[in-house]
């Protein structure tokens, strides 16, 4: 049987803050902290027909996920600039979001990110994971990730985008949900009237 393979979803979120500290006259810290996840706070994840469709990610959506080997890099790619496995790369878990700290002065490709965020040309986060748990609500238009199975990174991104791939699994879900939503009402409705005809014919073979 062909394995069906999860497919990596990538997400935006807000801005870096950054310092640097020196340790002595020959070594120093470069370090990036950011907000890499917002929980519960509605963003529009694209436009249909005029309809702005929604997503949140609940704050309990990372209390099960995988998250022993989370890297950090640039756009998603390109070599690894810190990483959870050696402590260069923190998570944190707090009430409103996932926060994460960074030490980029392990490499030189680190170093010239820091640099660059360090003078606000980069300035925005983006993180890749896996689903394990989400619903959509037709009538809000909001989809809800309940559940992330595994985190698989958080980047710094020049372009604050949604990944395309991602946005169009997102609008082939959410438009079939909503005609099979549709399909229902419309059954639903159907059912209704068989049911005001049948008491009708009833009544009326009763007079």
């Amino acid at each position: 049987m062909e394995k069906k393979m999860e497919k990596r979803q990538s997400r935006r979120d807000i801005s870096f803050s950054v310092q640097a500290r020196s340790l002595d006259t020959e070594s120093s810290e470069m370090i990036v902290e950011g907000k890499a996840v917002s929980f519960d706070s509605p963003t529009v994840l694209f436009t249909w027909n005029g309809v702005d469709y929604y997503e949140k990610i609940d704050r309990n959506a990372f209390s099960e996920a995988k998250m022993d080997d989370v890297i950090f890099n640039y756009n998603h790619g390109g070599k690894v600039m810190a990483r959870t496995r050696n402590n260069t790369l923190t998570l944190d878990i707090r009430e409103d979001g996932l926060y994460m700290r960074a030490d980029l002065s392990g490499t030189e490709e680190g170093r010239k990110l820091y640099e660059e965020i360090k003078g606000g040309y980069i300035d925005r986060m983006s993180f890749q994971f896996t689903v394990k748990e989400e619903s959509y609500d037709s009538e809000t238009h909001m989809w809800t990730v309940y559940k992330v199975k595994r985190l698989y990174d958080v980047s710094a991104v020049d372009i604050p985008a949604y990944e395309d791939t991602s946005i169009e699994a997102r609008r082939h879900s959410i438009l079939e949900a909503e005609a099979q939503a549709q399909e229902q009402r419309e059954r639903e409705a159907a059912a209704e009237i068989r049911m005001r005809k049948l008491a009708l014919r009833t009544k009326l073979l009763t007079m």
